[in-house]
């Protein structure tokens, strides 16, 4: 019976975990370059009673590429491939898939939360801000007018890399991210943004489907407290 319990109640604890993810998945649906949260459940068996337990759970990020939409902004930017953007924030080096930028007055070029853009050396991107709009090609490479003014790095993570969330739908991976020098498959278009990698009605249809789940769960879990209590009275004879 305790066995029963405990199984029971890790697998209310993992498909807490799993409804978490799901709802914030549903809840970041629109918005840009965000990546959606996965989950990973591994079995665990207990030594003592050879009882297979499920386990609490690891997040991990998806890197599925979202579909792209065509703003004809030229300070939006779509990255084509597995690349990322690399930001600055407060934790250090973040890397990004959303592609919405502005150019201050200095000539700084940020994200529309505040975070300066970098380029391949890790150092922030300064325009001419009288100069007008740029043009960005595939490679990163930025023009306005007849003059470049340098490129907007482009890197690589490591598929063994873990990835911690950060602001701006960015990330920071547990191992160093490389600057891409090959542009066949990664590249920048720009006046183009990338919505999140979420299927949202597929998401709702896990939304229920864990949800139903973890109300089975929590039945079981209430029948046989209720059975064990009963047991107690009558064996105790009260």
């Amino acid at each position: 019976m305790q066995s029963a319990f405990y199984v029971t109640l890790s697998s209310q604890v993992a498909l807490d975990k799993r409804l978490t993810t799901i709802a914030e998945n549903v809840a970041n649906a629109s918005t840009i370059g965000f990546r959606a949260t996965g989950v990973s459940f591994e079995t665990a068996l207990s030594k003592a009673s050879a009882t297979a337990f499920a386990s609490t759970g690891s997040d991990y990020v998806s890197r599925a590429s979202g579909s792209l939409v065509k703003t004809d902004n030229p300070f939006d930017v779509a990255i084509m491939g597995d690349a990322w953007l690399a930001i600055q924030t407060p934790q250090g080096v973040a890397y990004t898939r959303d592609g919405r930028l502005r150019m201050l007055e200095t000539g700084e070029v940020q994200t529309l939360l505040g975070f300066p853009v970098l380029d391949a050396g890790n150092s922030p991107i300064v325009l001419d801000p009288t100069a007008g709009a740029p043009t960005i090609y595939r490679d990163g490479m930025i023009h306005q007018g007849d003059r470049q003014f340098g490129a907007i790095g482009l890197f690589e993570i490591d598929e063994a890399a873990t990835l911690k969330r950060a602001e701006n739908s960015a990330v920071i991976p547990s191992l160093p991210a490389a600057a891409v020098v090959n542009f066949a498959k990664n590249g920048i278009a720009q006046g183009h943004l990338e919505n999140a990698n979420v299927n949202a009605v597929a998401e709702i249809a896990k939304l229920i489907t864990a949800h139903r789940a973890f109300e089975s769960a929590s039945a079981a879990f209430d029948m046989m407290d209720g059975a064990q209590r009963n047991a107690v009275r009558t064996l105790g004879g009260g």
